[in-house]
């Protein structure tokens, strides 16, 4: 069965009025993703960088949301992480 896991760089801090939010750096998602990878059997069958706006804004389902919003009217900020595609 074809399945995917992401590896999302955390939230340190969420945004404020003046200020964007704080992140982990994308190197937290790439470590994440080799300690998962050596931790299961697994058979990857391609593992990719993804980029996606807002998925931390409260109105999102992050990385697995199937439709994440921009807006002029607002300020976009756009993240990116790992995604595993695998068989199990």
């Amino acid at each position: 069965m074809l399945r995917y896991k992401d590896f999302v760089p955390k939230e340190i801090e969420a945004p404020g009025f003046f200020k964007p939010g704080e992140h982990e750096n994308f190197d937290h998602a790439v470590e994440e993703a080799n300690r998962w990878l050596q931790e299961n059997n697994i058979t990857v069958i391609s593992i990719e960088t993804v980029v996606l706006p807002n998925i931390w804004s409260k109105w999102e389902e992050g990385s697995v949301d199937a439709s994440l919003g921009t807006s002029s009217d607002s300020p976009s900020r756009w993240h990116q992480f790992l995604r595993c595609w695998y068989r199990d």
